[in-house]
This record gives C-alpha cells, structure tokens and sequence, in this order.
C-alpha cells in the first residue's frame, strides 16, 4: 500500500474509465435487445461476469503474453494484401467486424421500424442468457487494450485486479444511467449506433496494425484515442445543433 501503488492504481482506474466508454455504449444497446423488466438485470450480470473473467484474462496474459504476441500465420497475395496474423489482431479484428455489423445492422432496424415511439417490439428480441453471453464476449474483446497499458504500468498484481474490480462496479453503476438517458432521449439513440460504428471502425484499424496488415503496399494505421473522441464530441454537437433547430423549424410552421 505504498503511494507509488495507489497512485498507480488511481491511474489505472481513470484509464479503464476512459478505455470503457465504448464498451459502456455497447452494453447499453445489446441489453436493449431484451425485455424492457430483464434490462437491468443483464447488464449487471454481463458485467459482473466480464469482471470475473477479465481477471481471469489478467492472469492469462500474465503468463502467455508472448505467445499473445507471436505471429502464427501470414498472408501475402501478389502485392495486394500482406500480413502477419497473431491471437490478439485476430481478436481485435472479430470484434470490430462483429461492431460494424451490428450497427449497420440496428441502424437499418431503426430506418424500417414501424413504431418509433413504441419498445421496437417488431424487432427481434434475445433471450437474456445471449444477450449476457455477447456482453461478457465483447467485454473481453474490449478488454485486451486496458489489461495490456495495466501490464505496461506496473507489474504489482493487486493493483491491476483492484482497478478492474472498481472499473466494473463504476461501469454497472453508469450502464443504468446511460440506458435511462437514452431511453428518455431516443433521438440520441441514432447519435450512439453512429458511434458505435466509429468504435467498429477503430477496432479494424487498430486489429489491421496489430497483424502488420497492408493493402497494395499501404499499411493500416490505428485510429488514436484521441481522434475517436475528437469525433465523438463533434458528432454529438452537429446532432445538438441539428435538433435544435429542427425544433425551431417545427415551431415556425405550427405558427
């Protein structure tokens, strides 16, 4: 309990908070698939079962990042596409193929559904034992990036459990805050699959840099943090302005 380890650990916390906000969302919208009264139960659930096996993920990583890390096949097709696959970019890169396809996905739901005001009760709905498996899956995907930057800052294992442990008990605590806005705010609904997208979009980058991935002698860049959330706040303030003023123009044409 030195103030070298509580700083770090207070670090690690902030760290999982910020890697987690696209994790949050997607918890958020795959309870959505369920029954409005099993909601808050599979979210707490999926949670608390992705805390148990993220550190279970911990110890694994501990013990085998290596092979993690080692290459176990390759692709390299007459110049067109090269590339050098290993565990984790073939992880990351099934997650972010998975991501976008669920937005596309949803987003065509929203577009054809007749009842916008209604609970989508023409979509199809998920039993809340798949929906809680896909939350504790996609957590885990969500998971390599924050258990790999807890590795790189410090090698005391109880610091690492412990900001996962809190990570995850501020994560239940936010999926209900964040279910509830969205619930009141439907128009943000579009907002946040559009997000999720850019969040699909960032695992593919990030997967095709992790396999050494190029197209036509180009290789792929992962998109940074910081542009994700440079994008995030403008979409969210061209959807604020948008809004308002469609709102405006409502109110002109009743008048």
């Amino acid at each position: 309990m030195t103030f070298d380890n509580l700083f770090t650990l207070a670090m690690l916390i902030f760290l999982q908070a910020v890697l987690g906000f696209d994790n949050l969302l997607y918890i958020t919208l795959e309870s959505k698939r369920v029954e409005a009264e099993s909601r808050q139960k599979v979210r707490k659930i999926g949670i608390a079962l992705a805390i148990g096996l993220r550190i279970v993920l911990l110890f694994a990583v501990l013990h085998a990042i290596d092979s993690f890390q080692q290459p176990f096949g390759s692709v390299h097709f007459r110049g067109l596409i090269d590339g050098d696959f290993t565990v984790h970019a073939v992880i990351v890169l099934l997650g972010g193929v998975f991501i976008v396809y669920t937005g596309f996905k949803e987003i065509a739901h929203l577009l054809t559904v007749h009842d916008i005001d209604g609970d989508t009760a023409d979509g199809p709905k998920r039993s809340p034992a798949v929906a809680i498996a896909w939350i504790v899956v996609m957590n885990l995907v969500f998971s390599f990036d924050s258990i790999l930057s807890a590795i790189a800052l410090t090698d005391v294992l109880w610091v690492m459990m412990a900001a996962i442990v809190v990570s995850g008990v501020m994560m239940i605590m936010l999926a209900d805050k964040v279910a509830t806005f969205l619930e009141r705010n439907r128009m943000y609904e579009v907002l946040g699959l559009f997000i999720l997208l850019i969040v699909g979009v960032m695992l593919l980058s990030e997967g095709g840099h992790l396999a050494h991935l190029k197209f036509g002698g180009y290789p792929i860049e992962p998109m940074s943090k910081a542009t994700f959330y440079f994008s995030v706040v403008v979409m969210t303030l061209v959807d604020m302005a948008q809004s308002r003023y469609q709102k405006k123009l409502d109110a002109e044409r009743a008048e």
